[in-house]
């Protein structure tokens, strides 16, 4: 996937622009870039990977952006901290191909989460129809996203587009905002 196809699959869902968001399993930065082009130049973007090589890739890359990009090299899946957020409350997160990874997705979710603004975006790229594999060990399907959200306190999650993939399955975009407590 390119960064042309992750706008167009993220632009339904990604409907402001500016704020404070967190790319969460970053990568390389496909899904970064599209969040930059898509939040402007007045966001910033905690770009979050565990992958060191990946994010020295994505912090070169993100120079050409006109958004903030923050790279934080941190496997999402233990507790970190993002850099100088300090009481600053996030806008949206996003979660692109990433909660696959996860076997307590819904546990590590809820705990993202708390990082959220009440009524804060929650984006997620994952797989409907898909069996497990080494490149997808933990679909997050569509019957399973619900439970999910509803364990970390968010909205009725609303699918914003989907796509056939070309790995199997199909490739859907949801969006859910933080109730908070």
């Amino acid at each position: 996937m390119n960064t042309r196809d992750a706008v167009s699959l993220l632009a339904t869902a990604v409907s402001t622009r500016g704020g404070t968001w967190a790319d969460v399993g970053a990568g390389e930065g496909t899904f970064t870039h599209a969040l930059a082009e898509l939040l402007g130049g007045d966001a910033h973007i905690y770009a979050i990977d565990r992958d060191a090589d990946a994010i020295t890739e994505l912090a070169r890359s993100a120079e050409s952006l006109e958004a903030t990009i923050t790279p934080v090299t941190a496997d999402f899946s233990r507790t970190f901290e993002l850099p100088n957020l300090g009481d600053t409350l996030l806008d949206g997160l996003l979660f692109a191909n990433a909660l696959h990874f996860v076997r307590d997705a819904d546990a590590v979710l809820a705990r993202l989460v708390r990082w959220l603004r009440p009524g804060g975006s929650v984006v997620i790229v994952e797989y409907d129809r898909r069996a497990p594999s080494q490149w997808v060990p933990y679909p997050v399907s569509l019957a399973r996203l619900s439970a999910l959200a509803l364990a970390a306190r968010l909205s009725t999650p609303t699918i914003t587009a989907t796509r056939p993939s070309a790995y199997g399955g199909n490739l859907y975009v949801a969006t859910a905002t933080y109730v908070s407590s």
